[in-house]
């Protein structure tokens, strides 16, 4: 597969439980796929993609995103929208292995979160980059993630309407829980 580039590149160096550990992240990368096509998701990304919105817009709400730590409107919109539940509901059948799981549209915009991010907007990090604009699976090395509190590895894919990429999907999976 050609995410398994990715993969090695990003997990050399790693000691031999380290590369257990991806192991198990790729065989889970099959269901994690599935989730990333459920067409509820990609109906959220579609809609939140017609809505037209700036990306400097975007990075405005960024900003108010990170400003401060209460439940602003913006994060409530985002942990309580449909594409929030059904990633909860994914995250729920999958057990305690994902930590937290986020959406992202075609700026790297959360579309649905699990849990409250760091920032809002993700559109300059890899986790957004690799898949939407190569269309590829994403697993980064594993790190202590402040807003799950579990060291986890993320494995972000693309979302996909007809074939095109149109936005990106995350899973923070605890290693602890693997």
């Amino acid at each position: 597969m050609h995410w398994a580039g990715v993969v090695i590149t990003l997990f050399a160096g790693l000691p031999p439980d380290g590369a257990a550990q991806l192991a198990k992240v790729e065989r889970l990368v099959p269901a994690l796929t599935r989730l990333a096509a459920d067409p509820r998701i990609v109906e959220a990304v579609r809609a939140q993609n017609a809505r037209g919105v700036s990306l400097s817009t975007v990075r405005q709400w960024d900003d108010a995103w990170q400003a401060t730590q209460q439940l602003t409107a913006l994060k409530k919109e985002v942990l309580g929208s449909e594409c929030a539940r059904v990633l909860g509901r994914h995250r729920e059948s999958l057990g305690r292995r994902v930590a937290e799981s986020f959406v992202m549209d075609r700026n790297g915009a959360l579309v649905g979160a699990t849990r409250r991010t760091s920032d809002y907007w993700q559109g300059d990090e890899a986790k957004f980059q690799v898949p939407f604009t190569q269309g590829v699976v994403l697993t980064e090395k594993p790190f202590f993630d402040d807003s799950s509190l579990s060291y986890v590895v993320q494995v972000s894919l693309p979302i996909r309407d007809a074939g095109r990429v149109i936005g990106a999907v995350t899973f923070s999976l605890s290693l602890l829980d693997l």
